[in-house]
């Protein structure tokens, strides 16, 4: 029963989904307009999220990958590296667009956070799921003020459910976590 509620759990909030999401709040909530919301959202979710979920997808029904979420090292490598791109690519456009800076920011931080996470996935797996969600969560603080402290209990829950699930050590757990939150810190007060 409670690898079946960490499974869930991972896949209710997986990196797919609390990247759309945290885009879609963003780009309604710093947009001028509704069209304007709609417009960023697209652009974003089309240039950073479908084009790794499209890619991991294909990958997996031809019997590359296991697995939508990797839990190989080895085989998150290849990913690691579109994600990087797609980021990239998104920060650029964004950056160039003139999109709301809360918007670009955050995509400046995802962009970090790929290229670091890369560079450790060469020697050690860190949870992607973890970090995700505390990246999101001290974004939603930082933003949204300390009402927003409510979805802190995401990130041990998540860390729980990668740990009971053997997806990752509590080092590993810890480590995405500690390192997503940093990151989202120290890219926003440069903004």
């Amino acid at each position: 029963m409670k690898k079946r509620i960490a499974g869930l759990t991972s896949n209710i909030l997986s990196p797919f989904s609390v990247i759309l999401i945290l885009v879609i709040l963003l780009s309604f909530t710093a947009a001028s307009s509704l069209l304007d919301a709609i417009k960023w959202a697209l652009i974003s979710v089309g240039l950073s999220i479908l084009p790794v979920f499209l890619v991991i997808a294909y990958l997996v029904q031809n019997g590359k990958l296991n697995a939508i979420f990797i839990t190989a090292r080895e085989e998150r490598t290849k990913i690691y590296l579109l994600a990087v791109l797609c980021a990239a690519v998104s920060y650029a456009a964004l950056n160039y667009l003139r999109a709301p800076p809360i918007l670009v920011a955050t995509f400046a931080a995802g962009l970090s956070t790929a290229v670091i996470f890369a560079g450790i996935n060469l020697w050690w797996k860190v949870s992607i799921h973890t970090a995700l969600v505390a990246g999101s969560v001290t974004l939603l603080i930082m933003l949204y003020g300390w009402i927003l402290a409510v979805t802190t209990v995401l990130i041990p829950l998540m860390a729980w459910a990668r740990i009971e699930s053997n997806n990752h050590s509590p080092a590993q757990a810890v480590a995405g976590a500690l390192l997503a939150a940093l990151i989202v810190v120290v890219v926003f007060m440069v903004f």
